[in-house]
Parts: structure tokens; C-alpha cells; sequence
């Protein structure tokens, strides 16, 4: 993610590597999973083998009955966002959001221009046209809670994410990607929970109940940086294998936009 935003910032646009993969392929319309909810444990123990401090103490945490997107948001969806007027009407934005949003002209997600005739992207292999079938990338919160708005959703919080996941299959260990894929399409189950795109949550991140900030570099690593950022789950196609794990807890500022972050959405029964 680093290099990418210093390659994309190059007015050049250099690629990191020339080889590129297929174009996706549709992955169907988006689908929903639905969950009871009820009094759930969240977390992990400490001694459940490695995992950060912020990923305990283990806890109980009550969740109502939700539904989950069934894969991510793409790129053609934020395309239709876009083209409906999404970056000029501010009563989709939270405050600060249309304040940042102002502050720094954004008209589209990171790394997006606009020609006479289509949106092309920059990606690590160079820029190309904005593949439609794509997970679309690069969004800040703010961006992906205005999209909720827009589509009569809402962004899942934290517990939904991990009560969801832990019903699934854990995370494999796929090559990694410099680009997410498209969703395979696949019904009644979630996609692309790992190795697509870190997914915004509607938590901020905050200690669970318990927690203590380790003594030492690691303290200073997490217990730190426990205001004014959100969380993020899943993990990235650039995510080396063993960082990706149903406790993982990502976190980044609202404002965000440089790393590699996506967009399931959530809705309340």
C-alpha cells in the first residue's frame, strides 16, 4: 500500500509490475445472508496462540438480528454512486466527511481520473480502465458511509463482521494479489470476507471490555491509537498470508483513503 501511493502520486504513474491479470468476470447481483444475532462472545483468548493485545480479552457483546452483503462492493455500483450526484449532495455525508471531502476536491475514490468518455484507475500494474465486475478500492469511511446512505444501507458493525465470518470458513492462504479480484458468483454464502479488500465497520476503535495496554513497544503499538480511528476487518489482496485472521483488527482514520479498503454493507431486520 505504500509504494502504490508513492508510484500513484507519480505524475507518470509508473507500474510496479507489467504483467496484468483477466478482466473480471460479473460476479451476479448483490445478495444478503441474515443472522439472528443474539448474546455472543467476541475476541480471542490470550493464550489462543499469537494474536495482538487489541484482539482480547475475549467477551460477551449482544448483537441484534442483521444481514450481511454477500460480497463487495464494485466498482460499476460506485460508477452508478457517482453518476447519481454522490460527491455533490451533502445530506448523504457525515459532517466531517463533506468537510474532507471539500477540503480535498475528491470527486471519486483514490486513484480515479476521468477522461472525455470513462474513469480509468491507477493500479500497481499501471493504469487501466475501471473494470466495473472489480471490487472498488481505495475509499475512505467517510466515502463508504455516504454510499450506505445512498443505497438505503448501512456499513456493519465489528461484531456483525466477526459473528458473520465465524460461521464461515477461515481465511486460506492465497498468492498474493496486487489487485483484488472479482467475487466468484457464488449465492447464500459470503465472498470475498478475505484476501479482496480491508472492509470498513461502523466501530470505532476502542478497547474491548478488560482490555490493558501491554507494557512496552507493543502497547505503544495499539492502546495508542485507540481514538479517532475506525475499524477495519477481512484482510487485502496484498495482505501477506498469517495477518489474515477472523479476530484482526484494522484500523485507520475516517479520512483514509491510501490503503487498500473496501465496502460490504449491512442491513438491520
Amino acid at each position: 500500500m505504500y509504494i502504490k501511493h508513492v508510484l500513484g502520486t507519480n505524475p507518470l504513474h509508473p507500474a510496479y509490475r507489467l504483467t496484468r491479470p483477466p478482466a473480471g468476470t460479473d460476479p451476479g447481483p448483490l445478495g444478503w445472508v441474515g443472522y439472528e444475532g443474539g448474546l455472543v462472545e467476541l475476541g480471542v483468548e490470550a493464550a489462543a496462540g499469537f494474536s495482538f493485545d487489541n484482539e482480547s480479552p475475549r467477551h460477551r457483546h449482544w448483537v441484534q438480528p442483521f444481514q450481511l452483503a454477500d460480497r463487495l462492493v464494485t466498482a460499476g455500483e460506485w460508477a452508478a454512486f457517482v453518476d447519481d450526484g454522490g460527491y455533490r449532495r451533502p445530506e448523504l455525508w457525515l459532517s466531517d466527511g463533506w468537510a474532507a471531502r471539500q477540503a480535498m476536491d475528491q470527486q471519486a475514490p483514490l486513484y480515479w481520473e476521468r477522461d472525455s468518455s470513462d474513469w480509468s484507475v491507477y493500479t500497481l500494474y499501471g493504469p487501466a480502465r475501471v473494470d466495473p465486475a472489480l471490487p472498488v478500492v481505495h475509499v475512505s469511511y467517510y466515502e463508504a458511509d455516504a454510499y450506505a446512505n445512498w443505497s438505503g444501507t448501512r456499513l456493519p458493525t465489528e461484531a456483525e463482521w466477526e459473528v458473520a465470518a465465524s460461521l464461515e470458513a477461515g481465511p486460506a492462504a492465497p498468492a498474493v494479489a496486487l489487485h483484488p479480484e472479482a467475487a466468484r458468483p457464488e449465492r447464500g454464502r459470503l465472498r470475498q470476507l478475505y484476501g479482496a479488500a480491508w472492509q470498513w465497520t461502523a466501530s470505532s476503535y476502542l478497547p474491548y471490555p478488560g482490555f490493558r495496554a501491554a507494557p512496552g513497544a507493543v502497547g505503544e503499538y495499539n492502546g495508542k491509537f485507540m481514538v479517532n480511528q475506525h475499524v477495519l476487518r477481512g484482510s487485502a489482496s496484498i495482505t501477506p498470508p498469517g495477518h489474515a485472521r477472523l479476530s484482526y483488527r484494522n484500523f485507520f482514520p475516517p479520512s483514509a483513503r491510501w490503503a487498500m479498503t473496501g465496502i460490504r454493507l449491512a442491513k438491520s431486520d
